[in-house]
């Protein structure tokens, strides 16, 4: 898995652009909670195609999390993992929902 580190909120953009040529997934991340380290880990042992990955650190960046609610219509939840599809979000799961072949699913 190679994760793109969502650090700047101006990305909120570019990634609502390139959905348009192929899907864009956010995870939302928090590093002090066990279940959210569960989760990654199982996105990080999957293999997937055609998407980018994004990486939200939530506890360093809680704004940016802010505007991804925002920006895509979702309720904020930790972890959370996002499909953005044609500049929309067309999926979002969260906590112990988080499986990758769903996800896998998604992104076809």
């Amino acid at each position: 898995m190679n994760w793109i580190d969502l650090n700047n909120i101006e990305v909120l953009e570019q990634i609502k652009e390139n959905s348009m040529h192929k899907p864009q997934i956010i995870f939302k991340h928090s590093t002090t909670c066990s279940i959210s380290s569960m989760a990654k880990n199982r996105l990080t042992k999957a293999t997937y195609e055609n998407a980018d990955f994004y990486y939200l650190d939530l506890i360093a960046n809680r704004n940016i999390s802010n505007e991804i609610a925002n920006k895509f219509d979702v309720h904020h939840e930790s972890p959370q993992v996002l499909v953005i599809k044609n500049g929309i979000c067309t999926y979002d799961e969260s906590h112990y929902g988080i499986n990758a072949d769903e996800l896998e699913e998604q992104i076809k």
